[in-house]
């Protein structure tokens, strides 16, 4: 859908999803969904320890995947963006505003890992992409929907993060044909 869905809108070609790297954008993409897209979601709900305790570690042992496959490649697929970076991204850009504090993913913070922070804010500096991202918006709206888990429905007033802060990705790979960072724009 992302790949084609705004063709008929005039939208500029862009193949997140190449045909080469189907199977392996499915295969990351299963793994980043369960554990860390709804692995927060299942940590932050959890109706008991245990529960609480299993999303968690595999939230954050997969983190450390996502960690380390990002320390060597620009990219989860290598040196283009695809349709997984586009999924991660929805959760990390999340992280620590919402999902550290309040739905106890806390064993650290997104800013605590270089390359996935990195990739952050490489995403947010892609033309676009900033002005949908609204993080008081995102904030009040989980910190004042979920009273089972917050039910003084107090927003909290941070973190402060620095998402146009440089990112250091370029070197590691050309990004998406026609496709530029804004802070190379």
């Amino acid at each position: 859908m992302l790949t084609s869905a705004w063709d008929a809108l005039g939208a500029e070609p862009l193949d997140l999803w190449p045909e080469a790297l189907r199977g392996d954008i499915e295969e990351v993409n299963a793994r980043v969904y369960d554990c860390v897209n709804n692995g927060v979601y299942r940590a932050g709900f959890a109706r008991s320890q245990r529960a609480y305790e299993e999303a968690a570690h595999a939230l954050f042992d997969t983190l450390d995947w996502l960690e380390a496959r990002l320390a060597r490649q620009r990219w989860l697929m290598g040196d283009r963006l695809t349709e997984a970076d586009i999924r991660l991204f929805t959760t990390l850009i999340r992280f620590d505003t919402v999902y550290h504090g309040h739905f106890k993913c806390n064993r650290r913070k997104l800013i605590e890992y270089p390359a996935l922070w990195a990739h952050t804010r490489d995403l947010y500096q892609t033309p676009g992409v900033a002005g949908t991202v609204h993080l008081d918006h995102i904030a009040r709206h989980y910190y004042y929907s979920h009273e089972s888990i917050n039910p003084t429905r107090i927003v909290p007033i941070g973190p402060r993060l620095d998402l146009g802060a440089p990112h250091g990705r370029e070197g590691l790979g050309s990004g998406f044909p026609g496709l530029r960072t804004a802070a190379r724009a």
